[in-house]
């Protein structure tokens, strides 16, 4: 699905994954409305026609993409020559798992990681060489506070998080040469619809987690789902802010993280207490550890 765009040429290209809800719709929305030129995606774009009409009203693009199937990377190559560039790679698509880490078989494991992680280092790959070509682009991996720090039930999908920020981290340190930044956004609790498409193990919450923090977590969620405090369109103005160097985001470009909501500055906090207390706690066991010359 597409229409002719009618920004200038000039203006900056988008190529936003997971634009059926949330932060995908918002930032493709907020991107457009700043002249910006964007390509927006999803799996199933017909069970969003209003959406979709709303994009392309705009100018936008709307590209059928499911980031893990086979032919991904074609998509996102075919995207490129579109404008014939990507200026901002944003990685929105994804989902949580949402349970005790032994509740989850290998199969429900894999397709969480399939998911928030693989997919975005294959879309990665297939934008980097036209981004390295060009000495210019951002790559916007979306996140989570659950990619710095770890609770209960969110133990699957911290652990993709992990991994898309590790990767992330590594990244930038790969690309900068030619010129390509990489940010990663944290978001804490947004008021949309992830907390009630969260996926429970296939096998239910066994007993004996059911009285334990898991079961009480897991009920947490449930009654705070369409309650959280964040307002996703003023986290999607300052991603844009942030990638395009413009309000809040002024003086922003050498950060690698970028997080959102009062609840990550708490989550944060208690992650830098934690590691500061182990740094000096454990001082003379990492200092005693190197080879004596």
């Amino acid at each position: 699905m597409s229409s002719t765009s009618f920004t200038t040429t000039a203006s900056p290209v988008w190529f936003i994954t997971g634009c059926s809800s949330g932060f995908g719709t918002g930032l493709a929305m907020t991107a457009l409305k700043a002249g910006h030129r964007v390509i927006a995606s999803s799996r199933n774009p017909s069970r969003t026609p209003e959406l979709v009409a709303d994009v392309e009203a705009l100018g936008g693009h709307w590209l059928t993409l499911d980031t893990i199937a086979p032919n991904a990377k074609d998509v996102v190559r075919d995207a490129v020559k579109i404008y014939g560039h990507i200026d901002y790679l944003v990685n929105n698509a994804g989902y949580s798992l949402l349970g005790a880490i032994e509740d989850f078989s290998d199969e429900e494991c894999r397709h969480q990681m399939e998911v928030n992680f693989f997919a975005p280092l294959r879309l990665v790959q297939a934008v980097l060489p036209s981004m390295r070509e060009r000495k210019s682009g951002t790559i916007v991996n979306i996140s989570s506070i659950a990619g710095l720090h770890g609770i209960e039930t969110t133990g699957m999908y911290c652990a993709s998080k992990f991994a898309l920020e590790g990767f992330s981290e590594s990244l930038q340190c790969e690309v900068k040469a030619f010129g390509i930044r990489v940010l990663v956004v944290e978001p804490g609790a947004f008021r949309s619809n992830f907390l009630s498409a969260f996926v429970p193990p296939a096998a239910g919450v066994s007993e004996p987690y059911k009285d334990t923090a898991v079961g009480r977590q897991f009920a947490a969620f449930e009654a705070w789902s369409g309650k959280q405090p964040g307002d996703v369109q003023l986290g999607c103005q300052r991603i844009f802010e942030v990638v395009t160097g413009t309000g809040m985001g002024k003086g922003m470009e050498g950060f690698l993280r970028l997080g959102l909501g009062l609840d990550w500055g708490e989550r944060a906090r208690r992650k830098i207490e934690s590691l500061e207390k182990t740094y000096k706690a454990q001082e003379a066991i990492w200092r005693s550890t190197d080879i004596k010359e």
